[in-house]
């Protein structure tokens, strides 16, 4: 690295010498990077965070593109009069099936659910029934008559046993009604709201496509005149598909408000630091009026020395990450204040060294050489590390750790760039201006150094390696968060709406939500594929609630009409000529002599639309899929995990394999893939920062002595986890590559700068590169730290993560590791014993 540095040494003198021509050619690449840095979007869609060419991900966009999007638009009609909230409903819908995307002319809507034809399926249920629901009916008959006969027998009574069966047949039986049948108009128990569900021919991801579908629906809407059915009609639009564009503005105000406050945090806080440092410099520490109110006017220029480089780095990147990959996504979309936060700690050490240096009496050209050749070489070891560990994250298949270390990789590179050649241009260029002036005016600020040893070296290496082995005995018990609602924000504007549409109660009456769709190519193939489920689903284990398909709710072979037919036949002489049932009048018997009404088959064009239009592909193809339905609820990562491992992959008789779709599948395999590679991309960029250690120092002892800081200070990081409860997650696994990347810049300037001084030189690298180190990492922990500021608890984790794990790398390097050398140097270490140089 040297060598290499010595050899760049006519670059640097051009660079400075050339500053206006240089700050020219990067204002130019920065203009090209913002044109294309401007059209970047943020993706919310987990699915996109997955290999194409995974299962799931496949299935879901086939089923995507069979059926349409699995999220619905919600329209809720509120209004005191139940027959003018009809009137509307009834002209909206026809219109709104009609709409047209302005890009290729197709609907924006495939069906909807309104009315329900209870009265047909009042005499027919039975009919639409599975052979699971008619086993249900089957045994309810059956417990019914064993009651009855206990009754008839005047010896025997057992009040509790009595009460346990009948209870749980009957509730069960009632469930399976409900879900039959349900009302004939989706309204409110009050009648005052009626609630439409569309259901989109586009992907929930496309938010173009949910801005335009939302905007004309409105328009529509208006265009109707709601207040013209009933003065006091009111119509609010919502539904998944309307959370999904909430997430998605949500959070991309969320990430520029983070970045706005992040930014002009660091730039305060660092103009601040650099203003001490300038005044220290011009005033060997004595006070000075004057220069302190000129150093104050000159303010402003130090926040251009600062921020300028950055922002062209910031474009740079923005530019090629619009190339690369066209959208951020949600653990990508944080990294512009990350990289503002890690970059301008490459400033801070060129610029602190650079104001030492011209306090020396060095001319620019000779400041600007000595800073790049030395400290300039620190801060290239520490960023090519950085940016080593974080294009390690490449190989992975997670795009959320493979497109964040493609692109935090790449900014830093730029940030390197920026702060090594934009920065001492742009310095030059200042001072030539008569704008900066660096230059000391008393010669007692030259060699300030001080022959001072480390106090308390002994008690702070006894404590911090007992607090390793707190670290130790913790690191088992360091969790994972599986809860996906504890990761997921509320959106106030979207709940708003919700709480109208949630007047309409449209939950299943026995809790089936969430279903994986398995799309097979024929609808013969059906069968095959229930029966699969049906045998996975025996297991006690299982977490299959039911499944559905067309053909079990409506029999297509004459085969299975005349099953059908003959059972339904046998429950209806059942409940009308046994003779302990035949004079029953329950409700739910009553129900059954109706329902049990079918005893002719019915054609496909009888079945009430709302029943067809579920089983029902956008091209009009019937009976194509299957519906499995989970007993465990999926917002627990663990269980979501249990069902995707169960019916993820199914396989029927003949050996034929078919892969279930859903949202919640993917994130299964998210999680899974998440767990899976972490542990490996952690050990593969340690590895890559220890090899790129070694080849800085060329000396296994220094590099070891640099990368001290870097262990101690993430074992401290799992202990502070630990006692706070701080948990990992599939948002903040992404940061502890990155915090072992960028967590040993410290220990390397820290090592680069006592190897440079020498022995008994600890009080004066702390002085100078200590404080430059706690300043850089503390503007890098204020650039994760606007996470903290987020809304979104998936954000804030990254940003807690990272703040802890750069603050306990941070004391490591500037605590126990300046204890560790003044240890070593009490027993006559000198350098040269460590293999270096003094």
């Amino acid at each position: 690295m040297s060598k290499l540095f010595d050899a760049l040494r006519p670059v640097i003198r051009f660079v400075v010498r050339r500053a206006g021509w240089v700050l020219v050619a990067a204002l130019l690449v920065s203009a090209a990077g913002v044109h294309q840095a401007q059209n970047l979007r943020i993706d919310t869609d987990f699915s996109n965070l997955l290999p194409d060419d995974y299962p799931s991900v496949q299935a879901l966009e086939r089923l995507q593109q069979a059926v349409g999007g699995e999220s619905e638009v919600a329209v809720g009609i509120v209004s005191p009069s139940f027959e003018a909230n009809k009137a509307f409903a009834e002209d909206l819908i026809p219109k709104a099936l009609e709409m047209e995307r302005p890009s290729d002319g197709a609907p924006y809507l495939t069906r909807v659910e309104y009315q329900r034809e209870v009265t047909f399926l009042k005499d027919n249920a039975l009919y639409f029934a599975s052979d699971q629901e008619l086993q249900e009916v089957e045994q309810f008959l059956d417990q019914t008559i064993e009651d009855a006969k206990r009754k008839a027998n005047p010896f025997f009574v057992d009040i509790e046993e009595e009460e346990a069966d009948g209870g749980a047949d009957g509730e069960e039986l009632q469930q399976m009604y409900d879900r039959l049948i349900g009302k004939e108009y989706p309204i409110s128990p009050d009648s005052t709201t009626m609630v439409l569900r569309f259901y989109p021919s586009g992907s929930r991801t496309d938010v173009g496509f949910i801005e335009n579908l939302y905007g004309d629906l409105r328009t529509l809407v208006d265009s109707l005149g709601p207040d013209s059915y009933h003065a006091e009609m009111d119509v609010t639009l919502a539904g998944r598909l309307l959370r999904q564009q909430a997430e998605v503005q949500a959070i991309t105000n969320d990430v520029l408000s983070s970045f706005a406050t992040g930014v002009a945090t660091v730039i305060l806080v660092v103009v601040l630091y650099f203003l001490y440092k300038s005044y220290r410099t011009r005033t060997g520490g004595q006070w000075s009026g004057r220069v302190l109110l000129a150093e104050l006017v000159r303010s402003p220029i130090l926040a251009l020395v600062i921020a300028t480089p950055l922002f062209m780095s910031l474009a740079w990147t923005g530019g090629v990450a619009y190339l690369a990959f066209g959208d951020l996504n949600l653990m990508t979309s944080t990294l512009g204040l990350i990289l503002f936060g890690l970059g301008i700690d490459f400033g801070i050490h060129f610029y602190a060294r650079y104001t030492e240096e011209r306090g020396t009496g060095l001319s620019v050209v000779d400041a600007a050489e000595k800073t790049f050749v030395s400290t300039g070489q620190a801060i290239a070891t520490g960023a090519l590390t950085t940016a080593a560990a974080l294009y390690v994250l490449m190989i992975a298949e997670f795009k959320g750790f493979s497109e964040f270390g493609a692109i935090a990789g790449t900014g830093v590179i730029f940030a390197l760039v920026a702060m090594t050649i934009v920065m001492p241009a742009l310095l030059s260029l200042l001072e030539w201006a008569g704008l900066l002036n660096l230059a000391a005016r008393d010669p007692r600020t030259a060699g300030s150094g001080e022959d001072r040893r480390f106090g308390g070296a002994r008690p702070i290496v006894i404590g911090s390696v007992v607090a390793v082995g707190l670290a130790l005995v913790a690191l088992p018990r360091v969790s994972f968060e599986y809860d996906f609602g504890k990761l997921e924000p509320d959106y106030e504007a979207y709940e708003e709406r919700n709480a109208i549409i949630e007047r309409v109660e449209n939950k299943r009456a026995d809790n089936r939500r969430n279903p994986a769709y398995v799309l097979v190519d024929s609808a013969e193939n059906v069968p095959e594929v229930v029966a699969a489920v049906e045998h996975k689903a025996e297991d006690s284990t299982s977490t299959v609630l039911a499944v559905e398909s067309l053909q079990e709710r409506f029999p297509l072979s004459d085969t299975a009409r005349q099953n059908k037919l003959r059972r339904i036949a046998e429950i209806r002489e059942r409940v009308n000529e046994n003779k302990y049932l035949r004079n029953q009048d329950s409700e739910n018997i009553e129900r059954l002599r109706r329902a049990a009404q079918t005893r002719e088959a019915i054609e496909l064009e009888q079945v009430p639309e709302f029943l067809r239009k579920q089983f029902t592909t956008k091209d009009g193809e019937l009976g194509k899929f299957v519906m499995i339905y989970p007993s465990v609820g999926l917002s627990d990562g663990r269980k979501s995990i249990a069902f995707s491992n169960e019916i993820g992959t199914i396989t029927t008789a003949d050996g034929t394999t078919y892969h279930a779709a859903s949202t919640p599948l993917v994130a299964a395999d998210m999680l899974k893939l998440v767990q899976a590679e972490a542990p490996w991309m952690v050990a593969a960029t340690f590895i890559i920062v220890a090899l790129v250690m070694l080849l800085n120092f060329r000396s296994l002892r220094w590099a070891g002595l640099a990368l001290v800081p870097l262990v101690v200070g993430v074992l401290w990081m799992l202990l502070v986890m630990e006692v706070f409860g701080v948990k990992l997650s599939f948002y903040n696994m992404v940061v502890l590559p990155a915090i072992l990347g960028i967590g040993n810049d410290a220990g390397v300037h820290m090592v680069h700068r006592y190897r440079e001084e020498g022995r008994r030189s600890l009080w004066t690298v702390l002085r100078s590169t200590g404080e430059h180190v706690t300043m850089g990492t503390l503007t890098t922990m204020i650039g994760f730290g606007g996470l903290l500021l987020s809304f979104h608890p998936g954000l804030n984790s990254i940003g807690t993560l990272a703040a802890i794990g750069l603050g306990t790398t941070l004391a490591a390097a500037i605590v126990f590791l300046p204890a560790l050398l003044q240890w070593m140097e009490d027993r006559d270490y000198a350098p040269e014993d460590l293999g270096g140089e003094e």
